[in-house]
């Protein structure tokens, strides 16, 4: 095999031109590699920049799997060869398969000449990677692009259902007007928000701690030792963190409502952390309330209850435990973590 750091390749197996002509590149910091035949050159030829080749070597040679080589290059490719040939004769037409990839050089030849001439190709070759770059790109940012509005189409059926859902389960449990129109617009606020922590990162993942900062800001403003955030970074795949966004808000708002935050002496702390249970990441998630009134079990399951218990603990195939102890309203997930990015990250 060729090493990785070698950009032209020479074919001069007659006497000692492969020699000669390997010394004069190695002279002017061109690095080369000799091949014996054709056939050991063209396994070669995607590792290389040039191939620097005598007339005679490639007549006497089978040419066939060369040939197959040039025919088969991208569009952006072609292949540049130095061609070595005896001064005062006309190319072979045999090689005239080769005619777009030619830089001839006549023989006898000055060194320079020669270094020159694989200089030229050397650039050439050059250009058309940066050429084959740019194509990858443009590539890439299509398949991105693609990839995005199919996550987009994605989202918007989700947080179509989601909010047909919220509308549904709010009228069900508000007892006038006024109220439907005051819950409904919390929890789309509370949507928007998650969807704008997604959108950052092109719907693809949500920090845990913002979501839970985004929820509970309006209950620290005084004391802010109040409301305790404790725990690692961790972001959640949009699938999760929708829901789990959702969550908080209940959580949030029926403390503020009946909970801990409803009184000024009342105190929240939820802490997390990670654990890796048989290759498996899970979040391991705390909220726990103090201070605030007796907590009594509710006579009826509204929409927290059930997004809590059904939703979070299906969706996101976690394991929720709400407790209503009379100090303060207790919430224990373990939650899978998924870290799978459908759009890769810039």
């Amino acid at each position: 095999m060729m090493p990785s750091d070698r950009s032209v390749l020479v074919l001069a197996p007659v006497g000692r031109d492969a020699k000669v002509a390997s010394a004069i590149l190695t002279e002017n910091d061109i690095k080369s590699h000799i091949c014996a035949t054709l056939d050991e050159a063209v396994p070669l030829l995607d590792q290389a920049h040039c191939l620097l080749v005598t007339e005679e070597a490639l007549i006497s040679s089978n040419r066939n799997q060369f040939a197959s080589w040039l025919n088969h290059q991208p569009t952006w490719s072609d292949f540049p060869i130095v061609l070595l040939t005896m001064r005062g004769t006309e190319i072979d037409k045999r090689l005239a398969f080769l005619d777009r990839y030619l830089i001839v050089l006549e023989r006898p030849f000055l060194a320079s000449s020669l270094a020159n001439s694989v200089r030229s190709a050397l650039r050439a070759r050059a250009r058309q990677l940066e050429v084959k770059s740019y194509i990858e790109q443009k590539q890439e940012v299509a398949d991105r692009q693609k990839l995005l509005i199919r996550e987009l189409h994605h989202r918007v059926k989700n947080t179509l259902a989601n909010v047909r859902a919220m509308m549904g389960a709010t009228a069900k449990s508000s007892g006038s007007v006024d109220d439907f129109v005051r819950d409904f617009s919390a929890r789309i606020v509370s949507l928007a928000d998650t969807h704008s922590m997604l959108t950052d990162d092109y719907w693809q993942m949500a920090s845990l701690h913002k979501l839970l900062e985004s929820e509970l800001r309006h209950y620290d403003t005084t004391d802010k030792s109040r409301v305790v955030l404790e725990g690692p970074n961790v972001a959640l795949v949009a699938d999760i963190a929708i829901p789990i966004g959702m969550a908080f808000h209940e959580l949030a708002s029926n403390s503020s409502k009946y909970g801990a935050l409803s009184r000024p002496t009342g105190r929240l702390e939820v802490r997390w952390s990670v654990s890796n249970s048989e290759g498996e990441r899970m979040l391991n998630l705390d909220w726990l309330e103090k201070g605030g009134p007796k907590v009594e079990q509710p006579r009826r399951r509204g929409f927290g209850t059930t997004l809590l218990e059904k939703v979070v603990a299906v969706q996101c195939q976690a394991k929720v435990e709400l407790n209503y102890h009379p100090d303060g309203l207790r919430f224990a997930m373990a939650l899978p973590l998924r870290d799978t990015r459908l759009v890769p990250a810039y």
